[in-house]
């Protein structure tokens, strides 16, 4: 069980990182996200 969730959480975290990444600057700068703080946002959202 702790090992399915890890891996759903990690799941969670690249989609997170590969949505953000594909937005533009405009629209990061638009919800307070700077380029690079991807994936710490990432981290945040999923608990990693």
């Amino acid at each position: 069980m702790n090992l399915t969730r890890s891996f759903n959480n990690w799941r969670k975290y690249r989609q997170t990182v590969n949505e953000l990444g594909r937005m533009s600057t405009r629209e990061l700068h638009d919800l307070g996200i700077d380029r690079s703080d991807i994936r710490r946002v990432a981290r945040e959202a999923t608990g990693l």
